[in-house]
């Protein structure tokens, strides 16, 4: 209701789907799998069903997720490689094969429970230059690739493929030409051995907006061209990648309430601070936890003054910004943070007992005519709200109605 002090986040949809133009125009080689583990939204997971990406999956809980949403088995890596062996008897149930393992201890809970699994071989890479490092949990040596591809031999396992990831927030565009030669090696390894080698699979680590250091383009330029170089279209090898803050960072903006206010002096310096309606332990908690998403920014536009942002809880932790120059804002006011999609609202908790923040899904009203002409989106138009295409900026909510229902909360 119009009086509502609950945060809410704006999940333009149509931002989801220029950005999958973007990737079949920049990497027409590689098919997608989006990452759930980033944002879960049930929103989000019909839409890139519907345009037609694959998705990385990590869990049994992941898995049935998006089953229940309608995606086909075929189209799910279970890219884990230490998955608890309940998950892997699951994941045999339901028909998904193709999963991921970087050890002799997982190759033997496989072949215990999942005899016709399609095995990548996670390999650890250079991911020195990135912001969040992988390679030091997962994936194998390159001293020990051709005793694990001997001991899938001897249990009988079928490998069809590598896989990499360069960590997130990567800051080097090369460190995807080194991986790729990496994988390379691995697949003439595993060829001399007698397997059938036939997927690449390149992880994530691709920037989800515009203010990162170095741009979509560029990552994809350096990888096209190793592509071509280790793995030729003519190679017959399927290339896929598990992008995840990609698509959904820059299509969610949250929108909080300020509920309460504080002016204190400082050195003779008159400093704000302000209370919001969520915080690190809800959507901001990407602020702790992901360090390639280090700060915020809400906006309005007035005088500004030195302000320190508190989220809700009692905990001192709860602080959103140390040190921020922004307008004066009052007790009521809303402010927005843009580039919230990625690793938020799926690590959102309740703590003290405070509303998570809800979930509006947003998509054009051309959008949605184009879908439901070509009977494409299984999305119920009761759980998204339409609005005309110049209105789905960063910046403008106004489409949203004064009463908003059927919000839709992340299901992790």
């Amino acid at each position: 209701t119009l009086d509502s002090e609950v945060p809410f986040h704006v999940a333009n949809l149509d931002d989801l789907h220029q950005k999958h133009i973007r990737w079949l125009r920049t990497l027409p080689r590689v098919k997608p799998f989006y990452a759930v583990k980033c944002n879960s939204t049930p929103a989000v997971i019909r839409m890139l069903s519907t345009l037609g990406t694959g998705f990385d999956c990590a869990s049994k809980g992941e898995i049935e997720l998006v089953l229940s949403l309608g995606v086909t088995p075929e189209k799910i890596i279970f890219a884990h490689t230490t998955k608890p062996q309940s998950h892997i008897k699951y994941a045999s149930t339901r028909g998904v094969d193709m999963m991921t393992f970087d050890c002799e201890e997982e190759l033997l809970k496989i072949s215990a429970c999942h005899t016709r699994a399609k095995l990548v071989l996670r390999i650890a890479v250079d991911d020195s230059k990135s912001a969040i490092k992988l390679s030091q949990k997962f994936g194998t040596k390159p001293s020990v690739v051709k005793k694990l591809l001997e001991r899938c031999k001897e249990l009988d396992l079928e490998v069809i493929g590598v896989s990499f990831h360069v960590g997130s927030g990567c800051t080097d565009s090369l460190a995807y030409r080194q991986a790729i030669e990496d994988a390379r090696h691995v697949f003439d390894t595993a060829v001399l051995l007698g397997f059938q080698m036939k997927l690449l699979d390149i992880g994530g680590g691709f920037p989800g907006n515009e203010g990162f250091q170095i741009q979509f383009d560029e990552f994809s330029k350096v990888i096209n061209e190793a592509l071509d170089e280790f793995f030729p279209a003519d190679s017959g090898v399927q290339v896929i990648a598990e992008p995840g803050r990609y698509y959904v960072d820059s299509a969610f903006t949250l929108a909080v309430n300020v509920f309460a206010k504080k002016v204190v002096m400082d050195d003779n310096d008159r400093v704000m601070m302000y209370y919001i309606s969520d915080g690190v332990f809800g959507s901001l908690n990407c602020l702790m936890y992901d360090p390639a998403h280090t700060n915020v920014a809400p906006y309005l536009h007035r005088k500004r003054y030195r302000s320190i942002i508190w989220g809700p809880t009692c905990d001192s932790l709860d602080r959103v910004t140390a040190t921020y120059w922004m307008p004066e804002v009052q007790v009521g006011d809303w402010l927005l943070i843009d580039n919230m999609g990625a690793y938020t609202v799926c690590c959102s908790s309740d703590f003290n007992f405070f509303d998570k923040a809800d979930i509006y899904p947003v998509l054009s009203r051309i959008l949605h005519e184009i879908f439901t002409a070509s009977n494409l989106y299984p999305l119920d138009p009761l759980h998204y709200f339409m609005c005309p295409p110049q209105m789905l900026g960063p910046m403008n909510l106004s489409c949203l109605p004064p009463l908003m229902s059927a919000p839709e909360q992340c299901t992790h």
